[in-house]
């Protein structure tokens, strides 16, 4: 899968997720981007998944319409989110486009 890490995570999580070509919004050169634009260009870019720490995006997009999917982690600490990386990665797989998948980091 395609997975585009949010700018409220750690870079150093692309590394640690295996089987999937993870970047981050910085690389693709969108860090300026409202969440609407965001989805919207990580669409057309063929990405599945928004990995993110952002707990309101889920209130403020509807994704139902959506070739992309969200998943949310409760924590973006990296040590946290290292211990629960097979949840994470679990997520991921199970996502489903136009829906948002919540992992609870236990924070």
């Amino acid at each position: 899968m395609l997975v585009l890490l949010d700018e409220n995570l750690p870079h150093s999580l692309r590394l640690l997720i295996r089987g999937h070509d993870v970047r981050t919004v910085e690389y693709q050169g969108w860090k300026s981007f409202t969440n609407g634009d965001l989805l919207r260009v990580a669409e057309e870019a063929g990405f599945n998944v928004l990995l993110t720490a952002d707990q309101s995006i889920q209130y403020q997009q509807n994704i139902q319409s959506r070739a992309i999917a969200i998943v949310i982690l409760s924590s973006n600490e990296r040590e946290i989110m290292a211990a629960h990386l097979a949840d994470i990665v679990a997520a991921i797989e199970s996502a489903k486009a136009g829906c948002f998948v919540t992992v609870n980091l236990g924070t």
